[in-house]
């Protein structure tokens, strides 16, 4: 069974996204934003992290991408779930 370290931070969406696909495609965030059909906003506020990948955002990039939208929400939920089991609550 594959076990994720407790003690490091998944990878995010927003890191993947930038490191992955932004900056290898040399893309701005407005192309992107364009692309997606969001606002630029919405795209800096996921590379920034300061926004979650929801299943709608998860289907715009997967066909911009050409990757599956399940991917997007793995990484979302790996993340999700690491703020959950670390949360002071």
């Amino acid at each position: 069974m594959f076990r994720i370290p407790k003690k490091r931070h998944p990878v995010t969406p927003g890191r993947v996204l930038q490191e992955d696909f932004v900056e290898p495609l040399k893309l701005t965030q407005d192309a992107l934003a364009k692309a997606l059909g969001v606002h630029r906003t919405t795209v800096n506020e996921i590379l920034n992290d300061k926004r979650a990948v929801t299943s709608d955002m998860a289907l715009r990039l997967g066909h911009v991408f050409r990757t599956s939208p399940a991917y997007w929400l793995g990484l979302q939920t790996a993340v999700d779930l690491y703020s959950a089991e670390h949360s002071e609550a």
